[in-house]
């Protein structure tokens, strides 16, 4: 196994392990982050009845954004939805990525938006 299949396996499960204690409902549904390379997509999730409420990416902001400030307004542009659909409080889920950089900046761009968590 190389190196990149290695870190891959880690995080799924990290994310496995963090997936055992949260679980989202249609009053606090789950804030699921997945980061890629070039882009970030974030859900909320309602795992009661296995739907996705709503989702954001930061492929549909403006493309001279840093990836920092991309995330930060991708996580301001789910509050916005979340806000509309009446949902002030998630359960955050970081996709067993690490609670820095990207993640991080997008979790305070959430809570600047409006969403407690």
């Amino acid at each position: 196994m190389n190196k990149k299949n290695i870190k891959k396996i880690k995080r799924v499960r990290r994310h496995a392990k963090i997936r055992t204690r949260l679980s989202g409902t249609k009053e606090t549904p789950r804030l699921s982050v997945f980061r890629s390379n070039k882009f970030m997509y974030v859900q909320l999730i309602d795992d009661v009845a296995s739907k996705t409420i709503a989702s954001a990416k930061t492929s549909d902001a403006k493309k001279s954004l840093k990836k920092v400030d991309a995330a930060k307004a991708l996580g301001k542009a789910i509050a916005e939805k979340a806000i509309a659909l009446k949902i002030e409080k998630v359960v955050f889920d970081r996709g067993g990525f690490g609670f820095k950089g990207r993640v991080k900046a997008l979790a305070d761009g959430a809570r600047e938006g409006g969403l407690k968590f």
